[in-house]
């Protein structure tokens, strides 16, 4: 069916499109932060694995929308700095809460990854909410 009335969506944003503005949203991260992040990888899944969902004992995957693993920078010694430090989006979930808010897909993504930065410099969700409510 072919009725011009309707509207034209386009297509849901690529893995490579959630890939290109995570790596835009990292490069605005200032010094000296930015100092610490030159080795972090991006990967940009459609969902969190069954392994993952276990481990952090989540039943929905639309739940989680990114996630840090590595060694936060304070942890670190060369020893244990065998793996890279990665930050992992999900974009099924990601897309999710772009649909339901009033947010920009750039917004998001840029809080996701300052997000899992703090997470890199071994900030908890505790303290980045603390620290995000005192900013308002």
């Amino acid at each position: 069916m072919n009725d011009s009335s309707l509207p034209s969506f386009g297509h849901a944003p690529s893995a490579a499109d959630l890939d290109r503005l995570a790596r835009a949203a990292l490069a605005s991260i200032p010094a000296p932060f930015a100092d610490h992040l030159p080795h972090i990888v991006i990967q940009v899944e459609e969902f969190p694995d069954d392994e993952l969902l276990d481990e952090m004992e989540v039943e929905d995957p639309f739940d989680i929308t990114g996630l840090y693993q590595g060694i936060p920078v304070g942890e670190r010694t060369q020893a244990l700095a065998t793996q890279p430090d990665m930050i992992f989006l999900f974009r099924q979930p990601l897309l999710a809460e772009w649909c339901e808010t009033d947010q920009t897909l750039e917004e998001i993504i840029t809080h996701l990854i300052v997000h899992e930065v703090g997470h890199h410099f071994g900030l908890s969700d505790d303290d980045m909410e603390y620290i995000e409510d005192s900013a308002d």
